[in-house]
């Protein structure tokens, strides 16, 4: 089933429409919400990355490499490739006896405008250090180490999907989502590394099991409220400045988590309600995914006047034209069907 979540508008008048699902589902693996289909089959993109800092934390990687909250954090990250996320992944590669050549998740621009402004003006070259996905090839660099496997193993390099550090990846996606490993089509991200397809409602359980992880291994659950602490302890470290993945932890001061994926992805979760949320735009328009997560979150009654305003700009995007005037926005149209486990 089709389901409109957001509209463009030009003027008073709609432009562009964005179709999309929802599913938001419990620890029970129950539906507690849902718009579209809730069953969804799409991949995850980035919306992984907190789930794939897993392995390394459950095996002790905090401590055999000395990880702060920061550094936990940019495991997570799509960061904005800023000063602070480049120097930070330097030094957690440093700590691994490595430095940013054995990084192969390749070269972007930052997303932050003004810092790849800066740099092109200077004539500063990227490296890998300021590629979004920097932090998580440097945890499975650091998973590598600790398993005293090489970084290009007899089965390959980190990177192939026949490497022990991805099988280690699918197989905590698969646990996490309550999907057999079989049934997850792998697909390549933009960054070279696997990438997983599974129902929204799964990947919405993975992340109500990652805020509440109750029923889990001890040293798994461990690990899923150690990354949640550190990326409520230091947000800016999973995202940057101006993006809605820092400011939702910041503004709910951490009562919500929630990770942006490309091609229109967003999940969340709320640790208290033991609930995880998965969004996804079909046409993978950037544009329409904060509006949806933010009426999501309405609609569940998750957020706070004081909180809606401010987060005002994510909810309802400004559409500005070259002189920098508005002459449209972006709106959630989007309808929860709420059900009672």
């Amino acid at each position: 089933m089709t389901h409109i979540l957001v509209e463009a508008l030009r003027g008073a008048r709609i432009e562009s429409l964005h179709r999309g699902h929802i599913a938001v589902v419990n620890t029970n693996h129950e539906l507690i919400a849902s718009a579209g289909d809730s069953a969804y089959y799409t991949f995850a993109r980035s919306t992984a990355k907190p789930l794939q800092a897993i392995p390394l934390l459950e095996i002790d990687g905090e401590l055999n490499f000395q990880l702060n909250d920061k550094m936990i954090a940019l495991l997570c990250a799509s960061h904005n490739g800023e000063d602070a996320h480049a120097e930070l992944a330097n030094e957690i590669l440093h700590q691994l006896g490595l430095d940013e050549n054995a990084l192969q998740c390749g070269v972007h621009e930052p997303f932050h405008i003004p810092t790849a402004n800066r740099l092109k003006e200077a004539g500063i070259p990227l490296t890998p250090l300021r590629n979004n996905c920097s932090g998580k090839h440097s945890g499975m660099l650091a998973l590598s180490r600790l398993l005293e496997l090489s970084i290009g193993s007899t089965t390959g390099p980190y990177i192939s999907n026949s490497h022990p550090v991805q099988l280690q990846m699918l197989d905590i996606i698969a646990y996490m989502c309550g999907v057999p490993a079989d049934q997850i089509s792998l697909g390549t991200d933009g960054c070279g590394v696997p990438v997983f397809a599974v129902p929204l409602e799964s990947l919405a359980y993975a992340y109500a099991r990652l805020g509440k992880p109750e029923g889990l291994p001890e040293q798994r659950a461990q690990a899923c409220r150690r990354i949640v602490q550190a990326i409520i302890r230091q947000p800016y470290y999973l995202a940057g400045s101006d993006r809605f993945d820092t400011r939702l932890i910041e503004v709910t001061q951490g009562r919500i988590i929630g990770k942006m994926g490309a091609e229109g992805m967003f999940a969340f979760t709320i640790p208290e309600k033991g609930w995880g949320a998965a969004v996804k735009i079909e046409d993978g328009a950037m544009r329409a995914i904060y509006p949806a997560v933010m009426e999501t979150l309405i609609q569940l009654d998750m957020l706070r006047k004081e909180e809606i305003r401010l987060l005002e700009e994510f909810y309802h995007p400004k559409v500005l034209n070259c002189h920098n005037e508005v002459v449209g926005e972006i709106r959630p149209l989007l309808k929860l069907s709420r059900f009672t486990p």
